[in-house]
């Protein structure tokens, strides 16, 4: 089993195949590499095969089959390293272009190339945009923020602003792979006379198209889709939505902590967005909380009635207590507290871990009162509500004192702001805790 070894789990199979993969391609160049090849162009056109390559494997990440989520650990995990070879493809790709030219290149092969490079620059771009301000230094930050409003702008933004209109030029990300791997197939020098690496190039290449034509050619009549109606529609705080929804045939089976992608019908039209399920199974409904974040779920109480029809696709997600050893930690913060509630409602018996729950929200937490009576019947749970607003930051020194002195075999489970969550699992792996052991739930990927 992967989790036979030490320091070894299944969430490192899917990023070690990865590894694997490139540092294989690279050999093979290496070892194969044709008499009378420039040096400059066949490293530039090695680097433009580890470019097809990763951008391949970045279409198979989301190609949304239940082996991918698996091997990956979770779907969430899933679309974190979709995002990270798709970026390290694009990276690639500029060094490619500066060195692999080839004068002797075929009329179709250049125009393809410089269609695939825009396509995917643009689309790596768009991705970027609305998290701007974590990749622009704080010194120009001013400035974008003061040309933003600016006549030309305004309108670019409204053109391009939205999810769903992102979703949809997303879908587009095969057609400009396809292109850069036709590109390479027609101009690559090397394959006349090292046939070996041209037919890895084209398993590479050709399997990672294959799973973006079943994605959007066939994957929709192997979802697992459930037919809901809208139940109710409860305001929780401010900001803060509870949807409650029916079923109207099967009931959904779920795992508590895992989430769900959530269709919804709204007076606008349909709505797409995965949510972290809140509800225990047991009972029959399923709840999800919703945050005001922008797009849609600013305006949900306006946008959805009870009555509306409503499809859940699902369920995905590992997150889940019972992976994890006898002593466990639960640190949740703000809306990041979905999973848990699932957990918590979950309860029926004595918890089979002893658990602390550190719960952190920006005065009284919503769902506070119902997670204390909860715990108040169970010994093996006890619940810390952090109210920043009095208390300040919970802190991972506040979460170690609880712990005690004997960390080695505590499981720590977390969900909430990515910044927070990176400096506890920091602090808590130099203080002890393996990091095998600290398990996030990736919620901000979606």
């Amino acid at each position: 089993m992967l989790t036979s070894r030490p320091g070894f789990s299944r969430r490192d199979a899917g990023p070690t195949t990865i590894a694997l993969l490139v540092v294989a391609v690279a050999a093979l160049w290496l070892v194969d590499r044709p008499a009378g090849e420039s040096t400059t162009s066949y490293v530039g056109q090695l680097l433009g095969a580890e470019s097809i390559l990763l951008l391949s494997i970045g279409l198979v990440l989301i190609s949304t089959l239940p082996w991918v989520e698996q091997w990956f650990d979770g779907i969430d995990r899933a679309a974190i390293w979709h995002r990270r070879v798709i970026i390290a493809g694009i990276f690639l790709l500029l060094p490619h272009v500066l060195m692999a030219a080839n004068e002797n290149g075929t009329s179709l092969g250049g125009p393809l190339g410089v269609v695939g490079l825009i396509g995917m620059v643009s689309l790596a771009v768009w991705a970027i945009l609305p998290r701007w301000q974590s990749v622009v230094p704080s010194p120009l930050r001013g400035l974008i923020l003061a040309a933003r409003d600016a006549p030309g702008i305004r309108e670019v933004r409204r053109l391009f602003g939205g999810y769903e209109r992102w979703r949809a030029w997303h879908r587009t990300t095969g057609l400009f792979v396809a292109a850069g791997f036709l590109h390479g197939l027609l101009d690559g020098t090397p394959w006349d006379d090292a046939p070996a690496l041209r037919w890895v190039y084209i398993v590479s290449g050709g399997i990672g198209l294959a799973f973006y034509l079943y994605r959007e050619l066939l994957a929709r009549y192997f979802m697992a889709l459930h037919d809901y109606q809208v139940e109710a529609i409860n305001e929780v705080a401010d900001g803060l939505t509870e949807i409650v929804l029916r079923p109207l045939g099967r009931h959904m089976e779920y795992v508590p902590g895992q989430f769900a992608m959530l269709y919804l019908e709204g007076k606008d039209g349909w709505h797409r967005h995965p949510f972290s399920i809140t509800s225990a199974p047991r009972e029959g409904r399923i709840r999800v909380t919703v945050k005001a974040l922008g797009d849609y779920t600013s305006q949900l109480g306006n946008l959805v009635e009870p009555g509306m029809p409503a499809v859940v696709g699902g369920p995905h997600g590992r997150f889940n207590h019972r992976r994890g050893t006898k002593r466990q930690v639960w640190i949740a913060a703000g809306v990041g507290v979905a999973p848990f509630l699932s957990w918590v409602r979950a309860i029926e018996d004595d918890l089979p871990h002893d658990v602390d729950f550190f719960y952190s929200s920006d005065g009284v937490a919503p769902f506070n009162d119902e997670i204390a009576a909860i715990a108040a019947g169970n010994d093996a749970l006890r619940f810390h509500p952090v109210n920043t607003s009095v208390e300040g930051r919970l802190t991972p020194e506040r979460v170690l004192e609880a712990l005690g002195d004997d960390r080695r075999d505590v499981s720590v489970f977390m969900c909430g702001p990515a910044p927070m969550l990176r400096d506890f699992q920091i602090k808590l792996r130099s203080n002890g805790i393996a990091g095998r052991r600290i398990h996030r739930e990736y919620f901000d990927w979606r």
